[in-house]
This record gives C-alpha cells, sequence and structure tokens, in this order.
C-alpha cells in the first residue's frame, strides 16, 4: 500500500501539472496533419514539453540549483522539445536530427537516474530486450541508420537500465519517484520502437496517436521522478551497506 505520506505529496504535485494536461489535450483535439509540417504544428507538439518545464522550474530555481538530477532532467526535456520540433519535419531529411536530440536526452536521463545501485541483472535483461529489438530492425535498416538505430537502442536500452535499476517497491528506501522514472522509461522505449517499426519494418495502426500518447506519459512520469532528489535515497542505501 501507497504510505500515506507518498500520496499527500502525489496529491500536491497534480495542480502544477494541470497546464500539461491541458496542452496535451490540445495537441489531440486539433489533431494537425502531420503531412503539412509548420511552426504552428511544431508549438503545438512541443507545448506539452513547454509545460514540463513549467513544471520543474514551479518548484523553485533553487531546488535545480541544487539537485543535480532535476537539473539534468530539466535540461533532457529542452532537448527533447528540440527533437519533437525536428521531427515534425522529418520527411523533410530532419529526421535524423530529431535522432540525435533523443539520444542527448536519453543520456542526461540516464545520468539524473545515476549508476547506484548498479543492478547488474536488470542490465542483462535490458541488453538482451535491446539486442532483441536491434535483432529485429537490422534487416529493414539500410545506409547510415544501420549503426544510427544500432547506437541510439543502446543508449535508450542504457536509460531503461539506469531507471529501473533503483526500483524498489518494498522498504524503508522506497519512493514513488523512483516508480514513475521506471514506468516512464519502459514508455519511451515502448514509444520510440513504434517509431522505429513504424518507420523502417511495417505501418502499425494508428501509430501516431500510440506513439504521442505514450510519449507524453513517459515526459510526465520522468518530470515527476525529479520531484524527490536520489541524492538522499542514495546516501541511506550506502549507510544500509556499512
Amino acid at each position: 500500500m501507497l504510505p500515506l505520506s507518498h500520496v499527500f505529496q502525489v496529491k500536491s504535485e497534480g495542480p502544477k501539472l494541470v497546464p500539461f494536461f491541458k496542452a496535451t489535450c490540445v495537441y489531440f483535439v486539433l489533431w494537425l496533419p502531420s503531412s503539412s509540417p509548420s511552426w504552428v504544428s511544431a508549438l503545438i507538439k512541443c507545448l506539452p514539453i513547454f509545460c514540463l518545464w513549467l513544471f520543474l522550474l514551479a518548484h523553485g530555481l533553487g531546488f535545480l540549483l541544487t539537485h543535480p538530477s532535476a537539473t539534468r532532467i530539466f535540461v533532457g526535456l529542452v532537448f527533447s522539445a528540440i527533437g519533437d520540433a525536428f521531427l515534425i519535419w522529418q520527411d523533410q531529411g530532419y529526421f535524423v536530427h530529431g535522432v540525435l536530440m533523443f539520444a542527448v536526452t536519453h543520456m542526461l536521463y540516464a545520468s539524473a537516474f545515476g549508476m547506484r545501485p548498479l543492478g547488474l541483472r536488470t542490465g542483462l535483461l535490458m541488453v538482451i530486450l535491446s539486442g532483441l529489438c536491434y535483432a529485429f530492425l537490422y534487416p529493414n535498416l539500410t545506409g547510415a541508420f544501420t549503426y544510427l538505430v544500432g547506437v541510439y537502442v543502446a543508449i535508450i536500452g542504457f536509460m531503461g537500465w539506469r531507471a529501473m535499476a533503483g526500483l524498489q517497491l518494498v522498504g524503508a528506501a522506497w519512493r514513488w519517484t523512483e516508480l514513475a522514472a521506471g514506468t516512464g522509461a519502459l514508455l519511451f522505449i515502448v514509444s520510440d520502437l513504434t517509431i522505429a517499426l513504424d518507420k523502417f519494418c511495417f505501418p502499425v495502426p494508428y501509430s501516431r496517436a500510440f506513439i504521442m500518447s505514450t510519449y507524453y506519459a513517459a515526459q510526465m512520469l520522468i518530470a515527476l521522478s525529479a520531484v524527490e532528489s536520489r541524492e538522499p535515497v542514495e546516501d541511506y542505501r550506502l549507510s544500509k551497506a556499512k
């Protein structure tokens, strides 16, 4: 059962996310055609991410400056918005630019999640799953995408490992923000895998709706995971190990 203190904290974050939910609704209600890219469609697509910037800033600039993990997630959201804008014009040759921006995002998120605890079994599982995903995509990749997709799969797999390695559902060190980070990373992987399948392998039914819904949910959960700094958790676990 979720501890009462965690319930109150989750509820306290809800009002700060109202702009995000409204912006997400605007995106799905307007549903601007992807075949006609414009700065307006780029703004509408990026608007929920902008709201997540505001969500983190609502905790105070001092919070970001004193919590490196939260700062890295904030900067990751900035690169995500740039990547989203590039992907609006992916058919005009900016797909690779978007991929590179999201690769930077995942490296920042992985850095925010930290390297403790190591979670070798979780890492091994992510290596196997990442390898299977790349093996499935590989026959349909050509040219530079053969290497680019491989590197991207490795980076997002690493991010997923770091997000889920610290997940503990029981014990005094458990935090709801770790569950948010792990779930967010998993949804991000599902979203990006769907993009890859739809672009390189076969048309995925309702791909855009599925990709964007899982993507926005992933970003929201990862942003939520920044609310509690990981540094005290790591210090607690180290003290327990001693």
